[in-house]
């Protein structure tokens, strides 16, 4: 061990926060160094005190000490924590190196020494360390949602893949007003340092969610990344958890690019291309209108392509949560180019809006703009209220029954109005997709991004990838984490922290 004690402390409230907001506990983060091999874990004075007295009852005649309770005084005073500290390091170090005491099933199960986790080698590590504010860290169950703050040092933050500002799109035009889900973001390329598995993670500052009245679409959000594990064409989600000033989603790195990337570099794509890209879109909402979700957003920004070219739809803030089939909403969101008629009007509106951009995003990968764009927002809108879509050359006859069907303004009209997902499915532009072997990823994509591993970062924009990632970006102030609850570190996010219950997890 070394010879200053590697302890340190975290002021955590106690499960009646909601209730009473000035009882806390203290977790002791305690350093575990068993021959070459150093890990940390988390626990209250409360567990060691219970360990201790286990083992003094069947080992009376070991000098086994432990720090006193204090009865009276502040038990958040530095000098208080500081001798506490001392003497809980050395109960560890006692613990680990005394024969009988370091194979106590209680003592191997308390400080964790059978995780296989555990067993880095801290010679091996220096780099990352180098990387990281705290080194590794083993966070305990992964279910246990003390520890999930501490997930957020398990990474070491290599690049931006993108970088969103924090001013709101508002359009005053026409008399229409717009305001969209917009909140600053950043989303980076992080790597595990346990598994040297890619992430992409999502960070978004607290204080702007607040100020933009957003918390509802993040947890929308946090909630619809839930339910998305169980299909291929959706972005899943590993972890949440927060600090006091800041959100992270950890998701799986998808590095082929964004669709607007490649369709920015080669204009208009061929209508194989564009027919393999739009059924798998289909078959990811489909899914989400099968689970009473509608996504409201989409557009080929948000839309990734995997490493072997699959399509993987991200970003679920705009979702709306609880609309069946024959439920409607009013929330005036979406992305201008993309929005349906009924939202303009600020009618009541269904998920049929999705599959409106469903037509918006083929037409624009057929003919390289959206089907009613133009620079003027004032025009676009009267374009989209009222500009009949007229017949281009260069698509099939199914492609353009397609587009006519999607992009029908009337919604109770439209494809997909009567049997949603179904209808889509049965029409004649998909009539050479066999749906169950494109769920099951059996249809060789039509173009592969050629990704040279898994953290290739070449169809991402330079733009973002060469910027220097700044720490105050990855990390938090020492100070913030300390005054932040573990559990929830503010009351506008509770249940925002999730971490999976699987032992399969990278924990």
């Amino acid at each position: 061990m070394d010879a200053e004690p590697s302890c340190a402390y975290v002021s955590i409230p106690c499960h009646n926060e909601q209730r009473d907001k000035k009882k806390r506990y203290t977790v002791y983060k305690v350093m575990v160094s068993v021959s070459r091999h150093e890990w940390f874990v988390f626990r209250r004075y409360a567990e060691f005190d219970k360990l201790y007295n286990t083992l003094k009852k069947q080992f009376p005649n070991i000098n086994l000490k432990l720090p006193a309770k204090r009865i009276f005084g502040d038990n958040f005073d530095p000098e208080f924590i500081k001798q506490r500290r001392t003497g809980l390091h050395e109960f560890i170090q006692r613990l680990v190196t005394h024969p009988q005491l370091s194979n106590h099933p209680d003592v191997r199960a308390f400080l964790l020494m059978d995780k296989p986790n555990n067993l880095s080698d801290p010679s091996e590590d220096d780099e990352e360390k180098h990387n990281s504010t705290s080194g590794d860290i083993n966070l305990g169950p992964s279910g246990n949602p003390q520890y999930v703050i501490y997930l957020l040092y398990y990474f070491i933050f290599l690049h931006y893949l993108k970088s969103v500002g924090n001013e709101p799109q508002i359009v005053l035009s026409g008399g229409l007003f717009f305001s969209s889900y917009f909140v600053s973001c950043q989303v980076l390329l992080a790597k595990h340092k346990l598994d040297n598995t890619y992430y992409a993670i999502k960070v978004l500052q607290k204080r702007v969610i607040l100020n933009r009245r957003e918390q509802k679409h993040i947890m929308a959000e946090r909630n619809v990344l839930l339910k998305n594990i169980k299909h291929p064409f959706l972005v899943r989600l590993h972890y949440s958890f927060q600090t006091a000033d800041k959100l992270y989603f950890v998701l799986d790195f998808i590095n082929g690019g964004e669709l607007f990337f490649h369709l920015q570099r080669e204009r208009t794509f061929p209508e194989p291309r564009a027919r393999f890209y739009i059924a798998e879109m289909a078959s990811a909402l489909g899914y989400l209108h099968s689970i009473n979700i509608v996504y409201r957003d989409l557009k080929p920004e948000n839309i990734l392509l995997d490493s072997q070219g699959h399509i993987v739809l991200t970003d679920f803030g705009l979702c709306k949560e609880g609309i069946s089939q024959d439920d409607t909403t009013t929330t005036f969101c979406g992305t201008p180019e993309y929005l349906a008629p009924e939202v303009l009007r600020k009618q009541p509106y269904d998920n049929t809006v999705d599959w409106w951009c469903l037509g918006s995003v083929l037409y624009e990968m057929l003919y390289g703009l959206p089907p009613f764009y133009s620079r003027d927002t004032a025009e676009m809108y009267e374009n989209i209220l009222h500009k009949p879509l007229t017949v281009r050359p260069g698509a099939t006859s199914a492609a353009w029954s397609i587009l006519e069907g999607l992009l029908e303004k009337d919604r109770t009209k439209r494809l997909g109005s009567n049997d949603d997902f179904l209808e889509i499915k049965r029409h004649p532009f998909f009539l050479a997709i066999s749906w169950d072997d494109l769920v099951e990823k059996k249809f060789p994509p039509p173009f592969n991004p050629c990704i040279a591993g898994p953290e290739d970062i070449q169809n991402f924009d330079t733009e973002f990838t060469e910027e220097t990632v700044p720490q105050s970006v990855c990390y938090s102030s020492e100070q913030s984490i300390v005054n932040a609850s573990v559990l929830e570190a503010d009351d506008a996010f509770i249940g925002f922290s999730y971490a999976p219950p699987s032992e399969d997890s990278f924990l």
